[in-house]
């Protein structure tokens, strides 16, 4: 039996027709597909590294890449990526060694006693001894509440005007936790005299005292007296500086502040402190504490003023 020949063809037999197909070659600048040239990249597959001396694997030196990392970008990628992560903790590690510098730790500080609280430089008794007498400068007399006799007069001296009363709380102004409708039914969120930001002043807040309104018997402004004029009030053997901070009723005197009750350990409810009598107000004539709302101001001010007042001026 004679052997097939190709088809069409008259030459010597070539094998089966599939022998003849071309096999599929690699990309371009690839190797065929015997596995000769560098393999495509896939997942985290990494090739051999090259044999060292006696058949041992060796790894390419420390911070280079092998062969198939430097023709695979992903590969690349991933083993960057990698040694990072890996560098990450070693830094981190290396910065908690890092013995760091605490800041030595700060002497204990005792509280300081806010100024208006602190005890004066002049007493009661010596300010007490400057007003035992009175020269009245008001045409007449004022009463300590509504429906009382007018006892009190306003004395002057060269320096100051002063009178002796009992004290009603004054709880007018911005409102707050003590000082509101709530908890004073004659409540007034107004003062006579205001901040420096025009705000109502704060009778919680700020120590002051209340003078009558202008009327025939008295006109405070005509005698060195407006807001912002600084007072030291006097109650047992306590001095308290504050200011002018509100007007009051034409006919009535002896008021104060929330504030300024507190600081003289008189009970400052609007409705239920206050004292009877024993209480004497001091006004320094042509005085100002700058802003009206800086107590600090006025205590400054205040003691300077009461010790040239106890001091003949």
């Amino acid at each position: 039996m004679n052997c097939p020949r190709g088809l069409g063809s008259s030459g010597p037999w070539r094998g089966p027709l599939s022998s003849q197909i071309p096999r599929r070659r690699g990309r371009p600048g690839a190797g065929a597909d015997t596995g000769s040239g560098p393999r495509p990249c896939h997942g985290r597959r990494r090739d051999r590294p090259p044999s060292g001396p006696a058949g041992v694997a060796s790894a390419p030196p420390r911070g280079q890449m092998g062969p198939s990392d430097r023709q695979c970008p992903r590969r690349e990628a991933l083993l960057i990526v990698s040694r990072i992560q890996s560098f990450v903790p070693a830094v981190a590690g290396a910065v908690l060694l890092v013995p760091m510098a605490l800041p030595a730790a700060a002497a204990p500080q005792t509280r300081a006693e806010p100024a208006a609280w602190r005890a004066t430089s002049v007493s009661a008794a010596e300010l007490l001894a400057e007003v035992r007498d009175c020269a009245p400068v008001s045409q007449g007399r004022y009463r300590k509440d509504h429906g009382s006799s007018a006892t009190v007069p306003v004395c002057g001296t060269h320096d100051a005007v002063f009178w002796k009363a009992d004290m009603d709380i004054d709880c007018d102004g911005r409102p707050g936790r003590h000082c509101n409708v709530l908890n004073d039914p004659y409540f007034s969120a107004a003062t006579a005299f205001a901040q420096s930001d025009g705000r109502p002043l704060s009778s919680e807040d700020l120590p002051f005292v209340v003078v009558p309104a202008p009327s025939a018997v008295w006109d405070y402004r005509a005698h060195g007296v407006r807001g912002g004029s600084v007072v030291a009030v006097v109650y047992q053997d306590r001095v308290q500086y504050g200011v002018v901070g509100d007007t009051g009723p034409a006919d009535v005197i002896g008021e104060a502040s929330y504030a300024m009750a507190e600081a003289l350990g008189i009970n400052p409810d609007p409705r239920s402190g206050g004292a009877p009598s024993g209480v004497t107000y001091i006004v320094f004539k042509d005085s100002r504490a700058t802003p009206i709302e800086d107590h600090r101001a006025a205590v400054t001010e205040g003691e300077r003023l009461a010790r040239q007042f106890v001091n003949g001026g």
